[in-house]
């Protein structure tokens, strides 16, 4: 579903000096304008190297960010 709105698996950006989540998810919304209600929506989880990231969470050059849509399991 991400990838449909996203229009590709993976995108690189250059983050130039340390953004936080919010900040970084504001630069999304630029860059990727069909991520935007997703990204504003309360059930995407977003992860910075492969750990799961709250709202205080900082993304510096060469982390992984990577947005999780809903999922279920046990």
């Amino acid at each position: 579903m991400l990838k449909k709105f996203a229009g590709a698996e993976t995108r690189e950006f250059d983050v130039k000096a340390p953004l936080t989540l919010e900040e970084f998810k504001e630069v999304l919304k630029k860059e990727v304008p069909g991520l935007s209600a997703v990204l504003d929506g309360r059930s995407l989880l977003i992860s910075v190297n492969q750990e799961f990231a709250g709202k205080g969470a900082v993304i510096k050059d060469g982390d992984e960010v990577a947005l999780l849509p809903p999922f279920s399991g046990g």
